[in-house]
């Protein structure tokens, strides 16, 4: 089955020279300064380059981040930070805020934006694949394992590192908690929804599946909620995509509990499931055509015209249709007026973030090497700063149009 997901913008920065003049006074200090400047360069070209695969990413994304630890780790036994945490300046824009930069002299800002950028670039390599025409099974697993990494990566910085900023992120920025809440869930609704078009096409149980769709439906309503009081002007194109979400996968969980009802005799249960399906579906459809007209930062697209939202459509009416003829030849049950609860709870195929780690400690960053950084030889600003005047040029990505004319599986 093919997918269709909702992206915001990447994250843009202004580039960072990491000269740190007269304060690296030894040839080896001088080599981290130039090899972090060109990891970092190495870096934010491949969150552009179509090419780019997770395993790329990963390695460079380490390979910077290891040297960016020697600015964050104590190396002298002595303190708890890096004596170069503060040095240098770095400035970052944010998912849903336009070109308008945040500034913070502190090198755990640049992690955690930097580290965020990886997290959605993650979602947008799964978006990609996913969206692509005759899916494998292989494909499918690395669109699964992509979205995993990506709640990963959110969760651990939300929980480890962002609360070591000495500046608090504002609101509506990238790093305040119900942005990154929201990043977190809808990376593991999406990731479910792989598993149940995994089910589907394995024909599992209909009580599986329709546990599992109803698991998504909430993980995609709470993300919603968790946007709530933010600015419309800035969330609301997100959230109509968080809300169609919810009632399709709604639908999906209705329309697979009356085949588990049908399967139990119980038919006109199953009929009023299936009605119930039908109007989450309709609901789902006027959320797309909201979607599609409501201006906001992410991607344009028509989501019920893509296959995935039309397969589904046929599906519950067909559904439907067969038993309403499986009522009228055989069971004469009584439709109830309110549709059956989802009282369901799914076993298995619950996404979970992946752990993330950081990488160990460049092995350039060492304690003899760092007492040759001479603060008192160069401009030095214990406090970090923040600036909101700059606007930096955004990212140009590659294109993620999905596909529309594809019949293609995700199995």
């Amino acid at each position: 089955m093919t997918h269709w997901f909702h992206r915001n913008p990447l994250k843009s920065t202004a580039a960072v020279s990491f000269n740190l003049y007269g304060v690296a006074s030894s040839p080896a200090a001088n080599k981290i300064c130039n090899d972090l400047r060109t990891t970092r360069a190495r870096l934010l070209d491949m969150f552009t380059d179509a090419t780019c695969t997770p395993e790329i990413m990963k390695k460079s994304s380490d390979e910077y981040f290891a040297l960016l630890q020697g600015f964050i780790l104590p190396l002298d036994g002595t303190t708890q930070e890096s004596k170069l945490r503060f040095i240098q300046n770095f400035k970052w824009t944010d998912t849903l805020q336009g070109n308008i930069a945040s500034a913070q002299q502190d090198a755990i800002f640049e992690l955690v934006s930097m580290a965020f950028n990886v997290a959605i670039w993650y979602t947008k390599f799964a978006s990609r694949l996913a969206g692509k025409e005759n899916v494998t099974e292989d494909e499918a697993k690395d669109v699964h394992k992509s979205l995993k990494t990506a709640a990963g990566i959110f969760k651990t910085l939300k929980e480890t590192h962002i609360p070591r900023l000495i500046t608090p992120a504002e609101k509506g920025r990238d790093l305040e908690p119900r942005v990154i809440d929201t990043y977190i869930v809808q990376s593991q609704a999406e990731a479910q929804e792989v598993t149940i078009a995994r089910a589907i096409e394995l024909k599992h149980n209909a009580s599986l599946i329709a546990a599992l769709a109803f698991e998504t439906a909430n993980f995609y309503q709470k993300a919603d909620h968790t946007l709530n009081t933010l600015d419309p002007e800035c969330s609301s194109k997100w959230k109509k995509y968080l809300q169609l979400k919810q009632h399709f996968y709604m639908a999906y969980a209705h329309c697979y509990h009356g085949q588990t009802l049908l399967a139990a005799d119980k038919c006109g249960e199953a009929i009023r499931s299936l009605q119930e399906a039908e109007k989450c579906y309709s609901r789902a459809e006027a959320l797309c055509k909201e979607y599609r007209q409501t201006k906001g930062p992410g991607s344009t697209a028509k989501p019920s015209e893509q296959l995935f939202f039309k397969k589904l459509g046929s599906f519950i009416k067909n559904t439907l249709e067969k038993c309403q003829r499986e009522n009228g030849f055989i069971y004469f049950h009584k439709v109830p007026a309110e549709a059956p609860a989802l009282e369901l709870k799914a076993s298995y195929g619950l996404a979970e973030p992946t752990p993330f780690e950081l990488p160990a400690l460049s092995a350039q960053c060492t304690p003899e090497v760092y007492a040759t950084f001479d603060l008192t030889r160069g401009p030095k600003d214990d406090k970090p700063k923040a600036k909101h005047d700059e606007e930096i040029k955004p990212v140009k990505e590659p294109d993620l149009k999905p596909q529309t004319d594809t019949g293609c599986v995700v199995s």
